[in-house]
């Protein structure tokens, strides 16, 4: 009698019902709460502030619900974006099925499911994050046919009390191994508990950075995604950073995902690998090569990678990360394989679908092609990017790419092959676009650009108005220059946004 094979899903309503979570149904979100004693439902929601927000519900009755699960539940608007006015701000938010799962820290069972926020006349909220996002992937696929996919490389850093046994030297932790990763069990139950609440993930390590204190020990470690959707991509990323804050939480440490904590070492970054498909055809490849395709959306990337540091670095610290010499970007130029480049092109398999029967002799060579594994990396972006606008912006710039009329040319120019913060390539440095220094000037180039942004109505005026006046009031302009030297000064700016 053949066996049905076990359901590898972590997640446990998938599991359980035996069906994907895009699957699900409001009926699946029920049976599974009935025949598995859930007491609770909470209703997570995206703030402006980029945190996830929760509405909890204690469960009466069948009928209560089903009420719940079918018409959401009304919410203050004003207390949530800075943009919405007090006097009109009821919203509604409404459960999304697919994104249910069990809430792994709650003191009594509940499930968790990830809202959209509508209006009064029932239509979604056109300003929210997630809507953004939406509109953005649904216009690239009506003009394209195509569709986004991305994955997120969350880095973050645990203080804890100085543990004197098996000391990491500083800048050297990356992929380091119990005990001396002191912290790896915490990633390894973060790893667990995403899986189980629908993230997709590809690996976890410890990362390069390492900072030792009399007092305290600040180990840097990372969690990387695979490509999805670009919305669940979004999605997964907040749901990882609100369950690391917890386990942190429960650990009586802190977790924290601010882009610089200790001028001279290592940043933590939160990298966005991107492709864009056709079917089951990765378009950024022919014939085991980057194409011309490829090369025009790394175009988009590059031609808006200033105003797009107005999503993915939100504080003043983003800019003391994103200096020489700490494998962060400072200029707008792209490389294969190139750390020192804002747009790298990692290593894809494009000529390697044998390696597993060089190393292991008694296996067949395989014909597989592994070339859909190619993506194109964008490496600015930190923890404190509002992601869901972070990814719509990185839709647009996809889609510019593809309709620049100088996009290979640009391409082309831009292409770096050395290290460009070598001192032997300083002139190659000098001749490239930089990022912005600081919120003010990003704030300065997302007005640049807006039209870019708002074209098709993806991003409302609104919300490129409110984020650029709410970089511009840090009054961060000149930031390295200002700082330079200062440790105190700098300390209480890190302090002051450890939790963004």
């Amino acid at each position: 009698m053949t066996q049905k094979p076990a359901n590898l899903n972590a997640n446990r309503l998938a599991s359980y019902l035996d069906k994907a979570p895009e699957d699900f149904s409001k009926r699946d979100i029920i049976k599974y709460i009935e025949e598995n004693n859930i007491a609770s439902v909470n209703f997570r929601h995206l703030g402006g502030d980029g945190r996830l927000k929760n509405l909890n519900f204690i469960i009466n009755t069948r009928e209560q619900l089903d009420q719940i699960l079918s018409s959401g539940e009304r919410v203050d608007g004003s207390s949530l974006f800075s943009y919405i006015d007090s006097a009109s701000s009821d919203l509604y938010v409404v459960p999304r099925y697919k994104t249910a799962f069990v809430n792994p820290f709650s003191a009594v069972p509940a499930i968790d499911i990830l809202c959209t926020y509508f209006t009064k006349e029932g239509k979604r909220l056109e300003s929210a994050p997630e809507n953004i996002l939406k509109k953005a992937k649904d216009n690239l696929n009506a003009k394209t046919g195509m569709r986004f996919e991305a994955m997120g490389e969350l880095e973050y850093y645990v203080i804890a009390p100085h543990q004197h046994l098996y000391p990491t030297v500083a800048q050297r932790g990356y992929q380091e191994s119990a005990p001396f990763c002191k912290w790896e069990t915490l990633r390894y139950e973060a790893m667990n508990l995403i899986a189980q609440s629908g993230g997709k993930i590809k690996y976890g390590h410890s990362e390069v950075g390492h900072i030792s204190s009399d007092d305290h020990e600040m180990e840097q470690n990372e969690i990387e995604f695979s490509p999805v959707n670009v919305e669940d991509a979004a999605d997964q990323l907040v749901v990882a950073k609100w369950i690391l804050r917890m386990l942190g939480k429960r650990n009586n440490v802190t977790v924290t995902f601010a882009p610089k904590i200790l001028v001279g070492h290592a940043g933590s970054g939160m990298h966005v690998h991107t492709r864009v498909m056709k079917g089951d055809q990765n378009m950024l490849v022919d014939g085991g090569r980057l194409n011309d395709f490829a090369r025009k959306v790394i175009a988009g990337y590059l031609k808006l990678a200033p105003s797009l540091t107005a999503f993915g670095n939100t504080i003043p610290l983003s800019f003391l990360r994103l200096v020489p010499h700490q494998e962060a970007p400072t200029n707008v130029c792209w490389g294969d394989r190139n750390r020192s480049s804002l747009v790298r092109v990692p290593l894809g398999w494009l000529h390697s679908n044998d390696m597993a029967a060089e190393a292991n002799p008694n296996e067949n060579a395989t014909a597989r092609n592994f070339s859909n594994n190619q993506t194109v990396e964008f490496r600015s972006p930190d923890g404190s990017a509002n992601i869901h606008l972070l990814m719509a912006g990185l839709v647009v710039a996809v889609q510019h790419g593809l309709e620049l009329e100088n996009a290979l040319d640009l391409a082309k120019k831009l292409y770096v092959d050395v290290n460009i913060f070598a001192s032997a390539n300083k002139e190659i440095q000098s001749n490239l676009p930089q990022l912005p220094t600081s919120c003010w000037d990003a704030a300065d180039c997302l007005l640049k650009d807006r039209g870019i942004y708002e074209k098709d109505g993806i991003f409302p005026a609104s919300v490129i108005d409110g984020l650029s006046k709410m970089l511009k009031r840090y009054e961060d302009k000149d930031l390295s220059e200002r700082f330079y030297g200062k440790g105190d000064e700098i300390q209480k700016l890190v302090d002051q946004y450890i939790h963004i």
